[in-house]
């Protein structure tokens, strides 16, 4: 491999593309019209224009993508996350097409990206689920007879969903025939596939999820967890590791369930096996993401260890170059904040425009992922994430009074962001005291307690 293409855009690409050239390989940077002059493009040793400036016409073009890998000679394919990243027709063109896949085979994306088919593996290999129905529901009579037996408040859900697409709440019969309709009419539109299961809701729960690594040579560790509790309709808005909602017990029986889920599954990549906590302290699994995720920083800075690197060198054969003996936790906190063009004032509405300033915080104890510069444009086309702040300290007190400073010192005008909104979050004593949910924000802003 001595050439890879980026099949993304934005701060993942970027992040990508160092990663290969650390590895003394050649990175090619693929485009819209509305990104030619962009960050991934400009730091990349080949780039080539794939379409237009909607996602459809250039980075969900699949065969645009592997035209730009034939033209410009790549050995292979990084689809980063988001896109084409879970795709597993993408994956599997990729692979025909003589190019590896830097990422799990397609069959395995196939059989985990379907949750249907993720929660039979789960089940296989002793990871607890959530009670629920074992396979799809094929219609509406159906769903109300198997939610009868499940009990209510029920998820109804799409088996080839993501990003929180497909997903309805049934907390009464009454509710449940529009909720079923809706789940399965967005499922289509959104994955071209209707299919919909159901699951028991799991009242008030926490989001946590184990961060794997396996190569083909039968190696396979688990890089701990990740909390991702507070969200904001279902999309994650801040992250930490490790997680103050679980104690050392828990947490070897959670990082232990997501190994054996992934052994079942022959998995060989970078991935993330997602659990929801209840309020005893149970955990459930809920689904796999088979891509390096948005924030993988915190494990990284945590650990001391290059996730993009060590998904690269899996694609490559080698084997892994740490065991599960060598990976501890030491006396350290790491939290991330997405940064995103959005008025929090406005019900969070994306505003795009001129970044008429940009000055991030630098110094000690602080990252910055982006792709962004001052007088660069944030376009209206893609997601509206402007960067990614990564702030570590000793505790986890200690890295929310450092983060208030950073959020502080970071500059931004020209676009409205969401550093404002975190600023308030982070006084909140429900924060605070890792006293929250994954609904904690949406119930928040809605009664008006967080302007």
């Amino acid at each position: 491999m001595k050439r890879v293409l980026v099949a993304n855009r934005g701060e993942i690409a970027c992040r990508i593309i160092h990663a290969i050239q650390d590895l003394s390989m050649e990175a090619v940077a693929v485009y819209s019209a509305a990104d030619k002059d962009a960050l991934h493009v400009k730091i990349a040793d080949a780039s080539i224009c794939i379409g237009g400036s909607a996602s459809k016409d250039s980075y969900l073009n699949i065969s645009r993508i592997i035209a730009a890998a034939e033209i410009t000679g790549a050995d292979a394919v990084h689809p980063g996350y988001g896109f084409l990243s879970e795709n597993a027709s993408f994956a599997e063109i990729v692979e025909k097409s003589g190019l590896t896949f830097i990422g799990p085979d397609s069959t395995t994306i196939y059989r985990l990206g379907n949750k249907i088919e993720a929660k039979k593996l789960a089940l296989l290999s002793g990871c607890p689920v959530i009670p629920g129905t074992e396979g799809g529901v094929e219609s509406l009579e159906e769903g109300i007879s198997l939610a009868r037996t499940i009990g209510y408040p029920i998820f109804i859900k799409a088996a080839a969903g993501g990003g929180g697409k497909g997903i309805r709440i049934a907390r009464n019969e009454k509710d449940f025939k529009e909720a079923f309709i809706s789940a399965k009419r967005e499922a289509m539109l959104s994955f071209n596939d209707d299919s919909i299961y159901l699951e028991k809701m799991i009242v008030n729960p926490k989001h946590i999820e184990v961060q794997i690594a396996a190569d083909i040579h039968g190696n396979i560790i688990h890089l701990y967890e990740r909390d991702c509790t507070l969200q904001r309709r279902r999309q994650k808005l801040i992250e930490e590791t490790p997680s103050l909602s679980i104690d050392s017990g828990q947490r070897e029986k959670i990082c232990n369930a997501a190994l054996r889920l992934l052994q079942k599954a022959n998995y060989h990549s970078l991935g993330t096996v997602e659990f929801l906590l209840d309020e005893q302290g149970n955990f459930y699994f809920m689904e796999v993401n088979t891509r390096v995720q948005v924030e993988h920083t915190i494990t990284e800075e945590l650990l001391g260890i290059d996730l993009v690197d060590m998904q690269i060198k899996i694609a490559l054969g080698q084997k892994l170059e740490i065991k599960q003996k060598d990976i501890f936790l030491g006396p350290l906190h790491v939290m991330e904040f997405r940064i995103n063009a959005e008025d929090p004032d406005q019900n969070f509405r994306p505003c795009p425009g001129n970044l008429e300033v940009f000055i991030p915080p630098l110094g000690a104890h602080v990252r910055v992922d982006t792709a962004v510069h001052q007088g660069a444009i944030i376009s209206p086309f893609y997601d509206s994430m402007i960067a990614k702040l990564i702030v570590t300290g000793k505790n986890r007190n200690e890295v929310i009074t450092r983060a208030r400073r950073m959020l502080a010192a970071f500059y931004i005008e020209g676009v409205a962001t969401t550093i404002p909104f975190y600023s308030k979050i982070l006084l909140e004593d429900f924060f605070m005291n890792n006293d929250h949910h994954i609904l904690t924000i949406d119930e928040k802003t809605k009664e008006g307690a967080i302007q």
